[in-house]
C-alpha cells in the first residue's frame, strides 16, 4: 500500500446520490487537504483509477477534479503519463510569495479599518489551537492551522472572492515549503501570529504592514535549494493520520 493510497482511506465517501459536481468538488477537497496537510509530497502519483474506486465515481468526475486541482497549480498532468501533484520551481515559489505580500498587504490595511471584538476572539481561538498542536507534535493539524489563519484573516472581510484566492495561495505555499522548508519552524510561525494579531487588535497598521513583511520573508528565506523528491502512495496520503 502507497502513501498516496493510504491517504484516501481516511476522507469521507462521497455520498452516492450526490450530483457530478459534488463528487468532483469532493475530490478537489479531499487531495486539497492531503497536500495542506503534508500528507501528499510532491510528486505523488494521482492514478484516476484508485481515486474513482475510493471515491465511488466515474473516471470521467476524477478527470475533472484533476483538471480542477491543476486549474489551482496543485496538480501536472502531463499527456500519456497522468496526474502528478505538483512540484513548484524556486522561481515559482517566491513568485507565490511576492503575490503573498501584495494581496495580504492591502487586505490587512481593511481589516484593521473593520475588525470587530468577535472576531479578534475568534482568532485567538484560532491561535490557541495552532500552539496546542505545535506542542503536542502533531504535525498535519499545525501544518492545516498555521496556513489557514491567513485565510481567517480573509474571512473577517466577508469577500468569498478573497477567501478564495487566499485558499489557493496558502494551499500553494503548503506544497512548496513541504518541498523546500529546511527546518520546522512552527513554533516561530505561530509566534509571529500571536504577535500580528496584537498589532491588528491595536490598529497599528505599521507595525502590522512590518511585521507581516517579516512573517512571510522568514518562512520564505527557509527554502533551500534542495527540494524533498520521495513521492509517497496515494492510499497512504490520503489517510488522515
Amino acid at each position: 500500500m502507497t502513501r498516496a493510497d493510504a491517504a484516501l482511506i481516511a476522507e469521507p465517501d462521497a455520498p452516492e446520490s450526490s450530483p457530478e459536481v459534488s463528487s468532483t468538488e469532493h475530490i478537489v477537497a479531499a487531495v486539497t487537504r492531503a497536500i495542506v496537510e503534508h500528507r501528499l509530497l510532491p510528486g505523488a502519483k494521482l492514478v484516476e483509477q484508485k481515486l474513482g474506486d475510493r471515491f465511488g465515481v466515474s473516471r470521467t468526475v476524477v478527470r475533472q477534479a484533476l483538471f480542477r486541482l491543476s486549474e489551482l497549480k496543485l496538480v501536472r498532468l502531463e499527456p500519456a503519463r497522468g496526474a502528478f501533484v505538483a512540484a513548484p520551481s524556486i522561481q515559482e515559489a517566491r513568485e507565490v510569495f511576492a503575490v503573498r505580500r501584495m494581496v495580504e498587504s492591502q487586505m490587512l490595511r481593511e481589516l484593521i479599518a473593520c475588525i470587530k471584538p468577535a472576531d479578534i476572539r475568534q482568532l485567538k481561538a484560532h491561535l490557541k489551537a495552532e500552539r496546542e498542536a505545535v506542542a503536542r507534535i502533531d504535525v498535519p493539524t499545525r501544518t492545516k492551522l498555521l496556513f489557514d489563519f491567513h485565510v481567517r484573516l480573509a474571512e473577517v472581510l466577508g469577500n468569498q472572492v478573497l477567501v478564495e484566492l487566499m485558499q489557493e495561495l496558502v494551499s500553494r505555499c503548503s506544497l512548496i515549503t513541504l518541498m523546500y522548508q529546511s527546518s520546522d519552524n512552527a513554533q516561530n510561525s505561530n509566534a509571529e501570529h500571536a504577535l500580528l494579531l496584537k498589532t491588528i487588535e491595536a490598529r497599528d497598521v505599521e507595525l502590522a504592514l512590518q511585521l507581516l513583511h517579516r512573517h512571510l520573508a522568514s518562512v520564505e528565506h527557509q527554502l533551500t535549494e534542495a527540494p524533498r523528491t520521495s513521492a509517497p502512495s496515494l492510499r497512504q496520503a490520503l489517510t488522515t493520520p
